[in-house]
């Protein structure tokens, strides 16, 4: 059984920083290629970054590009998103997710497993 604990979330002010981890228990984490997604109140869920199970590769949704950054430490089995230029449209839960199979993927169905989320609030 995959379980997946976010943690880090909190309140930071418009233009700041913050990290956000998930921590996968119970399978292989280097078996999954691992993905962030956000939900803001009042809309539907939406694909943040993704990052292989090697962590070579990454991909970004545009509205973070070159603000947030994914990363990996499979001897943590923790995969990590930095989020840094804050923004307030940034406010949302914060939800971590696993997909079996190895490749990248920013459709929230190719993911099998699914953490409770974190809640990021940016203030103006």
């Amino acid at each position: 059984q995959v379980q997946l604990v976010e943690s880090g979330g909190g309140l930071v002010q418009a233009g700041g920083s913050l990290r956000v981890s998930c921590a996968l228990s119970g399978r292989s984490f280097s078996s999954y290629a691992m993905g962030w997604f956000r939900q803001a109140a009042g809309k539907e869920r939406e694909f943040v970054a993704a990052i292989s199970w090697s962590g070579a590769n990454a991909l970004y949704a545009d509205s973070v590009k070159g603000r947030f950054t994914i990363s990996r430490d499979n001897a943590k089995n923790t995969v990590y998103l930095q989020m840094n230029s804050l923004k307030p449209e940034d406010t949302a839960v914060y939800y971590c997710a696993a997909k079996q199979t190895l490749g990248l993927a920013s459709v929230q169905t190719y993911y099998n497993n699914w953490g409770q989320g974190t809640r990021v609030t940016v203030s103006s």
